[in-house]
């Protein structure tokens, strides 16, 4: 087996994985979904009720994260997440009875996205950390990888299957059938066996202040979450943005906002793909997939055309999904086993509670000034703090750069050897290839 797929060997992850990617069309299928009823049924085009909707999701995110991340340190997570995987199926089934039933009002929405985002909010810090659960630790980044290929399978197919059956059947089966999907996750976690056991957190005071201050220690974690927080704000509001340049600046139906989310992913899957072949992902990685998210995305605003701007999701797509693989990765990795729930757990805090507020005010933007406005503010504010940081790490880390050949191929290889004499624990030399 080749080394992308290469914890595709385990039994356990094999029966996540699958299970994994119909769960996860499922999701995208409800997100389009949910999106569009907002947008065509309940309101007149409201971008800033769709921005609601979305901060409602990650609100919880604010509140919950560490406290679910802590949870994830000390209970058994494969009970944990029949639990919840349970519960975001029986929402995904009510959703879709009260449109099914012409009963649905914009605040029924408003509800069970605040519900639904309750319950992500403690399963997020557990999916994060039971992979370690599936595979060895020599496949964690590897296994973090497939992860992301699934997922972005999964918006490839998600979207445009969505669209196909709002047009054919209606929103409400779509919401159906994510509920029903999230029945295959359940099953697949009841026929695991022989699970890799990791530390399990006593019971003390000062947990949750302990993983705050592990970040506070380790600045190659801070600056990773302070970019990732900020891009996740103004920059990954896809559903958002994508709704609202297919329905108002081109004019178009729920098909091709289907179709938006499927070509972003083509560029997310390629990226998952070369991201599961990386050994150790670094700070550096992270920073220079967010210089090419901001331009990408920067120049996907000014194109001019559906057309054109469908394809701009292809590269928009790569650099997103590369920049979150390897921010993932890079602290997972590096995280004493005992502590990542704790840690990931605020990272996705960071990451997801960050869009409840930047969600509205890019919906605003959007139907104030534009979509387009909406989809340049995320560029901007990406490329601002992609060069802060940059600058801070150059400068505190005392990065050094130097071009090098290598001669342990037969043609000498050019490569650039980067070292952080002042960044710990990271190691202080890393080659990379030119």
């Amino acid at each position: 087996m080749s080394a992308t797929f290469a914890s595709l060997k385990y039994r356990n992850y094999r029966l996540w994985f699958a299970s994994a990617l119909v769960a996860n069309i499922g999701t995208w299928m409800q997100r389009v979904a949910q999106d569009w009823v907002v947008l065509t049924l309940l309101t007149n085009n409201s971008g800033v009720a769709v921005g609601i909707v979305t901060a409602l999701q990650f609100i919880p995110h604010i509140f919950l994260s560490a406290w679910a991340g802590l949870l994830a340190d000390r209970v058994d997570r494969r009970k944990l997440l029949m639990f919840t995987q349970g519960g975001m199926g029986v929402l995904g089934l009510g959703l879709g009875v009260l449109v099914l039933s012409g009963a649905a009002e914009l605040w029924h929405v408003y509800v069970f996205a605040t519900l639904l985002g309750i319950v992500s909010a403690i399963d997020g810090p557990v999916r994060q950390t039971f992979v370690a659960q599936l595979v060895p630790t020599t496949r964690l980044a590897n296994a973090v990888g497939l992860n992301s290929t699934n997922f972005n399978a999964a918006r490839l197919i998600g979207p445009g299957v969505a669209g196909l059956l709002i047009a054919a059947v209606g929103t409400g089966w779509v919401f159906i059938i994510n509920g029903i999907a999230f029945g295959a996750v359940i099953i697949s976690l009841t026929r695991m066996r022989d699970l890799h056991a990791l530390p399990i957190a006593s019971r003390a005071k000062g947990q949750i202040r302990e993983g705050l201050a592990y970040i506070r220690g380790r600045s190659d974690i801070v600056v990773i979450m302070v970019v990732m927080g900020v891009v996740s704000t103004f920059g990954l509001n896809f559903q958002l943005t994508s709704a609202m340049m297919a329905r108002v600046e081109f004019g178009r139906g729920a098909s091709e906002y289907g179709i938006l989310g499927s070509v972003l992913a083509i560029g997310s899957l390629a990226g998952a793909l070369l991201a599961a072949r990386r050994e150790r992902p670094r700070v550096r990685l992270v920073l220079g997939a967010a210089f090419a998210f901001a331009i990408a995305m920067g120049i996907q605003a000014l194109m001019p055309t559906y057309l054109g701007y469908l394809l701009m999701c292809i590269p928009v797509g790569f650099a997103s999904l590369t920049m979150l693989t390897s921010a993932n990765a890079a602290i997972q990795l590096s995280v004493a086993p005992e502590l990542r729930g704790r840690v990931m757990s605020i990272y996705v805090m960071v990451l997801l509670g960050t869009t409840p507020l930047g969600s509205p005010v890019v919906g605003w933007i959007g139907e104030t000034f534009g979509p387009r406005y909406a989809v340049l503010v995320g560029a901007v504010a990406t490329l601002l703090v992609a060069v802060i940081a940059t600058v801070w790490a150059y400068r505190t880390w005392h990065v050094r750069v130097r071009a090098r050949l290598s001669r342990s191929h037969r043609i000498p290889r050019p490569y650039l050897q980067v070292t952080y004499p002042d960044l710990e624990p990271e190691p202080k030399s890393q080659a990379l290839a030119a």
